[in-house]
């Protein structure tokens, strides 16, 4: 009986001593990156966007009838310049804003193409302020990131650049163009990281 006891009391510390950091492991929560979301492109395909991990990746929310949407032209001069140095561009058709985007998921992919030639990967439309919102725009417009911070998007193409690692580390006002010297500079300063 006393080498029984012996035997439970030492199984007993050992599981006491290796407890605490199970239960932490076990309690813990994995905090979400940006590339932790999945998402459908325009053609209803489910994407896991942890694709682009490795990628600078510079996500917008866009729409085909707002005074904004030139921007597409820009945007699809970063594509061709900077995707074959890891640049991925991630836009998201979004009608909450004076209903500039009311067309079907076929009608943004052909305005797209004949306007702009978009190449760069395009996906459903979604909500991206409110209760409604996707979990992607949940997650970046509660993030303090700078220039901007945190807070609802506020119009038509707002963007966020995330880097290779998946970690926000921009974010720019609808009315700052793609190819403002700010933009680009945060943009090839993550492209220069390996």
């Amino acid at each position: 009986m006393t080498r029984f006891l012996t035997c439970l009391l030492a199984a007993g510390s050992v599981l006491f001593a290796i407890s605490p950091s199970f239960a932490a492991d076990s309690d813990s929560k994995k905090v979400p990156k940006a590339l932790d979301f999945k998402m459908k492109t325009l053609t209803g395909k489910e994407v896991d966007l942890g694709k682009y991990q490795g990628k600078v990746v510079l996500v917008v929310n866009v729409a085909s009838k707002c005074g904004l949407t030139p921007q597409y032209e820009q945007l699809q001069a970063l594509h061709k310049k900077y995707a074959k140095k890891g640049l991925a561009i991630l836009g998201f058709p979004c009608n909450q804003f004076r209903e500039q985007e009311p067309g079907t998921a076929e009608e943004i992919q052909e305005f797209c193409r004949a306007n702009y030639g978009v190449e760069f990967d395009m996906f459903e439309k979604i909500e991206v302020n409110g209760d409604g919102a996707c979990p992607l725009y949940k997650y970046l417009t509660s993030l303090e990131t700078k220039p901007k911070g945190a807070g609802d998007i506020s119009w038509n193409f707002e963007k966020f650049l995330i880097a290779r690692n998946g970690e926000v580390v921009a974010r720019f006002e609808p009315k700052k163009k793609p190819d403002d010297p700010e933009v680009l500079k945060a943009i090839t300063t993550e492209l220069a990281k390996e």
